[in-house]
């Protein structure tokens, strides 16, 4: 199937906890970010973008967007909110030439191609790209995971629910803490301990004492550790930062990530004053038998917020560089 996506072109990252609307009015231009809202502010999708789009004066003619829940052609359910995104609808209700849903960390992978290099700071060493798969991953309201292929030339994304596996503790001070932290669905998975929630609980199992209201909440949680690197707060952030590296680790050797490892996701930027390269890169290489293999996968932390936004413009711009089946994907 031969698509266009005509412009102006609005994208849209759409979050458990925010949406970001960006707009781009030329072909190979960047996305010129409008307005970031709380997913919770609005009953759905359409009255989002409806409202941004008012206040801007904007008549978009495609529309792409990410979101973080499964999608299923041309549906988008969330996982952490109640928008169910109905892609036609869309296109009906702003006449829209065309559209396309895009998992969160479906888009992300499909972004890497295009993130510059002062977007990412590297952890550990500056290793050489290499051209294997490329990973990337990060905690925000969930936990995402997304690998990226280049296969004759075109882009291929394996999305994943890779955040939903079981971790289970390393060493004495993790088989301690463990039976204190507070289970999700009855399960300890990634995502319970990497993502807001999941900072929260850690943060809870390792202090063992009553926390005020105000204090659990991630935001209070980060604010207090950057205030003071050497609080309890601090302390667990780095739990966290170790934790992320085990798992990211993990999930490089699962696909033999030689591309590299992208970290992402919201969090994460805001706890880069107390991460230490060094502990990170001992836990996510500490990998016996195949800890060569890990060695040589660089690591690196994106630091735009926006990425992700230049990334879609990019499918749209050229989407047959991209292996997406826009047949039964796109709108129109």
């Amino acid at each position: 199937m031969t698509v266009e996506f005509p412009t102006p072109l609005v994208v849209c990252d759409i979050g458990g906890t925010n949406t970001r609307i960006a707009v781009v009015t030329e072909r190979g231009g960047l996305p010129k970010l409008l307005a970031k809202v709380r997913t919770a502010d609005f009953p759905d999708f359409e009255a989002a973008v409806a409202s941004v789009l008012e206040a801007a004066g904007v008549r978009p003619a495609t529309l792409v967007a990410c979101g973080a829940g499964p999608v299923e052609g041309r549906h988008l359910t969330l996982t952490n909110a109640a928008w169910r995104l109905d892609g036609p609808a869309i296109a009906q209700r702003f006449g829209l030439a065309q559209g396309l849903l895009l998992n969160d960390f479906e888009a992300q992978a499909l972004s890497l191609p295009v993130i510059r290099p002062d977007q990412a700071l590297s952890i550990g060493p500056d290793l050489p790209t290499g051209s294997g798969p490329r990973l990337v991953l990060g905690p925000g309201t969930g936990l995402g995971v997304a690998a990226l292929l280049e296969i004759s030339g075109r882009f291929v994304a394996l999305p994943s629910e890779a955040g939903h596996i079981d971790i289970g503790p390393v060493g004495p001070e993790e088989e301690e803490l463990w039976p204190r932290i507070e289970r999700f669905h009855g399960r300890m998975t990634a995502e319970t301990l990497l993502s807001g929630h999941g900072l929260e609980r850690l943060h809870a199992a390792r202090t063992g004492a009553p926390i005020r209201p105000e204090d659990r909440h991630a935001a209070a949680i980060t604010t207090a550790a950057v205030r003071k690197p050497s609080g309890h707060e601090a302390d667990s952030v780095r739990q966290f930062w170790r934790l992320a590296g085990r798992f990211a680790g993990d999930m490089a050797i699962t696909f033999s990530a030689t591309g590299g490892v992208t970290l992402a996701g919201g969090i994460l930027p805001r706890l880069s004053g107390l991460l230490d390269a060094a502990t990170f890169r001992a836990a996510f290489c500490h990998k016996e038998p195949v800890a060569d293999l890990a060695r040589r996968i660089g690591t690196r932390l994106l630091i735009a917020p926006d990425a992700v936004l230049d990334g879609m413009a990019a499918i749209a711009f050229d989407p047959a560089r991209y292996a997406i089946d826009y047949t039964s994907r796109a709108w129109r």
